[in-house]
């Protein structure tokens, strides 16, 4: 088990990298995520391991794929977590995505304190909130869509796995 976790640590690292720096996880990295764990446990465990391996894939990629129809995540983000569940199969992967949106969730209120912010977005929640209970309006709900707190989700990703990877050997 532990040479899955530290194989998947490389890629999360190099993604972590590429995210930081561009915005973006490069498909070449995602794919060989995918590729490679479905790979090795299939040379290590034969059909079983494969069908670990998908399943874990599927679990990553549909769960990430939710958050990004929700505008939450990127689509690197949604294909990573496919990666990342080709190698740790479908438990370790649900509990690094349990633990990586309570970090993004950490360091969401982190950027909002330092920057500031809070109470003017708290102001407009509940004009927002306000509006679509007293005028009926839905459109005051998506109010303010393009001045979302963004920040690389990797940044979270990166504690998240290690959480996840701690909780597991540990």
């Amino acid at each position: 088990m532990a040479f899955w976790i530290w194989g998947c640590a490389l890629i999360i690292i190099s993604a972590f990298v590429t995210d930081i720096r561009t915005m973006k996880i490069p498909n070449w990295l995602t794919l060989s995520a995918m590729l490679s764990g479905i790979l090795i446990h299939f040379a290590a465990d034969g059909f079983q391991g494969l069908l670990f391996s998908v399943k874990g894939l599927g679990t990553g990629f549909v769960l990430l794929l939710l958050m990004h129809m929700m505008g939450a995540v990127g689509a690197g983000d949604v294909k990573l977590f496919g990666g990342i569940g080709a190698w740790l199969g479908t438990l370790l992967t649900i509990q690094c995505i349990v633990y990586s949106v309570l970090c993004a969730g950490f360091i969401g209120i982190l950027i909002l304190l330092w920057r500031r912010e809070t109470m003017q977005r708290m102001r407009n929640v509940a004009r927002n909130l306000a509006g679509f209970f007293i005028l009926r309006n839905f459109r005051s709900l998506t109010a303010g869509k393009e001045k979302q707190l963004r920040f690389p989700f990797m940044l979270a990703v990166l504690p998240g796995y290690v959480a996840a990877s701690v909780y597991t050997l540990g």
